[in-house]
């Protein structure tokens, strides 16, 4: 059993408590992995301000990357001092989204939801007597975790923890929707709503396939800088002009492709709206549970309008990260440049009102 020090949860709305907690030795399958690098995502403050629900205590944190220390019975694919980053939605390998060949929805994802446990629904970390939980498998906001092996996929040398951690979620969301839900895009129009971590990966991602023109709206005129940075040719400032009315006069009709990466109502809305005949509004942001917002049935159906999810880009992870971190290595994806502030572990409140303040750049733990 280790002694480590995590970001914990206790109450919603209240801010994380760095404590010392107890950590169990990883269980058949599992393994346990040193924090190197944590990105501090817009979904942890889903969970921080009860927009969506979690188990309490919880500690937080989802997206990271670290070392292996120790390997629980029967796990082969890693030795101890290899580099690692983890998935928040790994693969059991048998149920019929993982057998299909989309193991975002794989029904491990569903456990994790509903019991805030590891694969068998039991927890690794305690303070004392009293059990605490984790957060999609993997708890990042910690000295060290235990996680499921199947949540972790090898980094190469060349690649920084800190780019490892930030690649298995803002980076496989935004780059993997263009990838896997955007089809012949090369030469077409398509738009960004949102220019977070994961819209400004997206951004790379429409640049790589050779998407023209590429057009980004944010109401932060510092995010829209790094939008062209990135591969934006045209950026609107949606606090200052219309994205609707912008969009069509850049693009003629609307854009073929639409990619919300912000998730509230108002901006699918806006997104939706932005669509050419036959155009697809790909949504990868998440809102509070039980977020609705409208269409107009006529635009839809005279249109041939659509609109589809892609969470977590609609990736199979142990394919697509690898191949996010080959672009990354042959200088193709810049992901150096969407790293924000590092800051320690007892910082970690000033990292999640950085992230509420809407500064740019993926903000960076270091355990």
């Amino acid at each position: 059993m280790e002694t480590i020090r995590a970001a914990v949860l206790r109450a919603v709305g209240e801010p994380l408590a760095v404590e010392e907690l107890q950590l169990d030795p990883p269980g058949p399958g599992e393994i346990r992995v040193r924090i190197e690098a944590a990105g501090v995502c817009h979904s942890d403050l889903h969970y921080l301000s009860g927009d969506l629900p979690a188990r309490l205590p919880i500690v937080v944190g989802h997206e990271g990357a670290g070392i292996v220390e120790e390997l629980g019975d029967g796990v082969d694919r890693f030795a101890v001092g290899d580099r690692v980053a983890l998935l928040w939605r790994p693969r059991c390998g048998e149920c019929d989204a993982c057998v299909r060949g989309n193991p975002a929805l794989c029904r491990v994802g569903r456990v994790f939801a509903e019991t805030n446990g590891l694969f068998d629904g039991t927890t690794r970390l305690h303070d004392g007597e009293e059990r605490v939980h984790h957060l999609m498998g993997v708890s990042c906001f910690a000295e060290q975790v235990v996680v499921s092996a199947s949540s972790a996929v090898p980094v190469p040398d060349g690649v920084p923890a800190e780019v490892a951690a930030i690649s298995a979620c803002a980076v496989i969301t935004g780059v993997g929707a263009v990838m896997n839900a955007v089809d012949s895009a090369a030469g077409r129009p398509l738009g960004v709503l949102g220019a977070g971590g994961v819209g400004l990966a997206a951004v790379m991602g429409a640049r790589l396939v050779g998407a023209e023109p590429i057009v980004v709206a944010d109401l932060d005129p510092v995010k829209l800088d790094l939008a062209r940075r990135f591969g934006a040719t045209h950026v609107i400032d949606a606090g200052r002009e219309d994205v609707v009315e912008r969009v069509r006069a850049i693009t003629g009709d609307g854009v073929p492709w639409m990619i919300d990466a912000v998730g509230a109502p108002a901006t699918m809305a806006q997104s939706f709206a932005c669509l050419a005949p036959e155009g697809t509004l790909v949504a990868i942001g998440l809102a509070r549970a039980g977020a609705t917002f409208s269409i107009p049935v006529n635009e839809l159906v005279q249109r041939q309008r659509r609109v589809v999810g892609a969470l977590y880009g609609a990736s199979s992870p142990r394919i697509d990260l690898p191949r996010i971190f080959a672009l990354y290595l042959a200088g193709r994806l810049p992901l150096d440049d969407l790293i924000g502030a590092r800051r320690p572990l007892d910082r970690v409140n000033d990292a999640v009102e950085a992230l509420r303040a809407g500064g740019s750049g993926r903000g960076i733990l270091t355990p």
